[in-house]
């Protein structure tokens, strides 16, 4: 064979070896392509379905979520009040209750050594505290008993009769109204305000 032939051949060679790594490419190129676009639906569809059960779920917290209210345990405590003063006439109670007022305890101990205590615990239609603490102890350690320590904040005048304030200094947000006489001690305590405790002592019979 002439050199001419064999470079013909060498040439028909080289053009079909780059011809088939041409195709080789464009193939390898097509399934990269293909493959990084089934991952990217795979990688969108799995986004929006996701997407989808959280706007589900959203939806369903929405629909069936009712704010919980804190439950009031409503106690009677007339009876207890009758029996307390019994043993202790000087024991106090609302008369009436302000509207909407609730109580939720009641405590009348009376050991056979002083002191005796009295206590009725009150939730006011805004939620706030209002607690009545009663004793035949008149000295300071009763006070701090119930109260911690205090600081005088005023008087307050209810049906006549002047009450010492004291603000809570243990306590946030709470004050308290004093008074002694007559050999007992009352307390009206509680973070409901001034306004309050003064409408509560007023009730006292």
């Amino acid at each position: 064979m002439s050199s001419t032939g064999q470079e013909q051949d060498h040439a028909k060679e080289a053009a079909a070896r780059e011809q088939a790594r041409v195709r080789a490419e464009a193939e390898a190129y097509r399934k990269a392509n293909s493959a990084a676009r089934a991952k990217s639906r795979t990688l969108t569809n799995m986004f929006w379905a996701l997407l989808a059960c959280f706007i589900v779920v959203a939806f369903l917290m929405i629909v069936t979520w009712r704010p919980k209210s804190e439950k009031i345990n409503a106690v009677e405590y007339s009876a207890q009040l009758q029996d307390a003063r019994k043993l202790a006439p000087w024991v106090r109670g609302p008369a009436p209750m302000p509207d909407g007022w609730t109580a939720t305890s009641v405590e009348f101990r009376a050991p056979e050594q002083s002191p005796v205590t009295w206590h009725l615990g009150i939730v006011t239609t805004e939620k706030k505290y209002v607690g009545l603490e009663q004793s035949n102890v008149t000295g300071a350690a009763f006070q701090r008993d119930e109260l911690g320590k205090t600081e005088d904040d005023g008087t307050a005048t209810v049906a006549g009769v002047v009450w010492q304030r004291k603000t809570l200094l243990e306590r946030e947000n709470e004050h308290a109204l004093v008074l002694i006489g007559s050999g007992v001690t009352t307390i009206v305590v509680g973070n409901a305000g001034y306004p309050a405790l003064e409408t509560f002592a007023a009730t006292l019979r």
